[in-house]
């Protein structure tokens, strides 16, 4: 299990855009399990329909990415370097994240070859799927 501390120390990411709070599970280079607690306090919900504060599909996405970013970073070949995204693939989304829900996000690495990873990820809320999808990054050397 990592805390916020040590996750930051393994991604670049600060607030306001720093979305995984906790790894529940790891296994480095292969899984993982983290969980993002959604709060009203975001500050992306004083302008993403402040009426009925939806967080935005693509933060979701960027969550998924960030926690699978932390699986891939902790190899001992990537550390130091950072995941940046070359493509989405069939992401879906099927149900609103809203403040109050634990969004619990998995990653599976699907290839992970030279430094081009592809990996099957989920957000979860309360056992429902939220959205789900395939995401490619190249990792890189931080200069």
């Amino acid at each position: 299990m990592l805390e916020n501390v040590e996750i930051r120390d393994v991604i670049p990411h600060r607030y306001p855009f720093l979305f995984v709070d906790r790894v529940l599970e790891l296994e480095i280079g292969q899984k993982i399990k983290a969980v993002k607690n959604v709060t009203a306090n975001e500050p992306f919900f004083q302008g993403h329909f402040p009426k009925q504060p939806i967080m935005p599909g693509v933060l979701i996405v960027e969550a998924l990415a960030q926690a699978t970013g932390i699986c891939i970073g902790l190899m001992d070949e990537n550390k130091g370097k950072l995941g940046v995204f070359t493509g989405i693939e069939e992401m879906k989304f099927r149900k609103q994240v809203v403040p109050g829900d634990i969004l619990v996000l998995y990653g599976e690495v699907l290839q992970n070859r030279r430094g081009l990873v592809k990996a099957k990820v989920q957000a979860l809320v309360d056992d429902q799927t939220a959205a789900e999808g395939i995401i490619k990054f190249v990792m890189l050397d931080q200069g």
